[in-house]
């Protein structure tokens, strides 16, 4: 039986998923169904936010996440998925949620300062990448979630969520619960160039759709220790991408520890750690990517279990904007 908890997560169709997802999928979203009554969203909409000028690379990798998602083994059966441009109700809500937000409580939100600087926007930011957290508010309470998978560096946008949802409960009455943050055990994956975060835009990812002999080839680069010249020489596990992933990968916790010691005093190399974790993802991505391809030879019925996902949705999103214009007196 569900609890009595919602769930909703999911992901901006930019590109495939990659490694730096699959944890949370598996830690969270194929455990959560089990216990929730799950969620998914395709975040079509806020992926316009910085790819406003290429509408057709977010239209083309929706249903290529949604193989990513059946392939981990997210159940349509368990789970319900929904596309975000197709629940107009999140737009509506979005904008009566404005008015309960300054501009300056969005500016000072960390994670979105934090984006802007990345991503070098600062005074040419636009009002839409601004108001992200608004809108993921509405994402969330339109099906009246209650918790939401996420990083630590999304527990910013959390917390201006349950700001604006105990506003909205204060001047109109108690229509939303609040939203409770879930977040995994495992630490965030980091490039294979070693920088801070996998992200497709940086080039540093390992996609789940990759084939066996590009995954070898990414890993193979990957970055270790430049002073780790000659197998001879002992080496850094510090900021080591290969024990980093052997770290979250490798079931053998006592074997990995004693690679760490071998490769600190020296005499192991680079290419045999990288050897042992192109095995450990290749096992792993194998049946990933096995049932990836079986999904692919019907997409016309990935496209229908979306839609589908979508049509229940729509119907629990009119429901709860009939509650909300009743509670804003908007119900003429």
């Amino acid at each position: 039986m569900l609890h009595k908890d919602i769930v909703l997560t999911g992901d901006r169709p930019t590109g495939p998923l990659h490694l730096g997802h699959l944890v949370g999928l598996l830690q969270q979203r194929v455990v959560l169904q089990n216990v929730y009554k799950q969620y998914v969203m395709i975040a079509d909409i806020q992926a316009l936010t910085d790819n406003v000028e290429n509408p057709e690379k977010i239209r083309s990798n929706v249903l290529e996440v949604m193989l990513d998602y059946v392939a981990v083994g997210i159940d349509p059966a368990k789970t319900t998925f929904f596309i975000q441009s197709m629940i107009p109700e999140i737009a509506e809500l979005t904008v009566l949620y404005l008015n309960l937000v300054t501009v300056n409580r969005l500016r000072r939100n960390p994670t979105v300062k934090t984006e802007i600087q990345q991503k070098g926007y600062e005074e040419t930011v636009t009002a839409g990448f601004l108001m992200y957290p608004i809108s993921q508010t509405a994402d969330i309470t339109i099906v009246k979630g209650t918790k939401v998978p996420v990083g630590d560096d999304q527990l910013p946008v959390i917390e201006q969520g349950n700001e604006i949802v105990r506003s909205f409960n204060r001047i109109y009455g108690p229509v939303f619960p609040e939203i409770q943050a879930l977040l995994s055990s495992t630490p965030r994956l980091p490039g294979t160039d070693g920088k801070a975060k996998m992200s497709k835009s940086m080039g540093n990812a390992i996609f789940l759709s990759d084939s066996a002999n590009v995954v070898a080839q990414k890993v193979m680069s990957m970055y270790t220790d430049p002073g780790h010249i000659h197998v001879a020489d002992p080496g850094t596990v510090e900021g080591n991408v290969v024990f980093m992933y052997l770290d979250i990968f490798d079931p053998n916790k006592d074997e990995v520890t004693q690679l760490k010691e071998h490769y600190q005093r020296g005499g192991l190399g680079d290419v045999t750690i990288k050897r042992r974790l192109i095995t450990l993802l290749d096992g792993l991505l194998s049946p990933i990517r096995k049932k990836r391809l079986e999904y692919a030879q019907d997409m016309a019925h990935v496209k229908q279990i979306l839609l589908a996902g979508t049509q229940s949705v729509q119907e629990v999103a009119a429901h709860t904007m009939r509650e909300v214009r009743v509670s804003m007196k908007l119900d003429y």
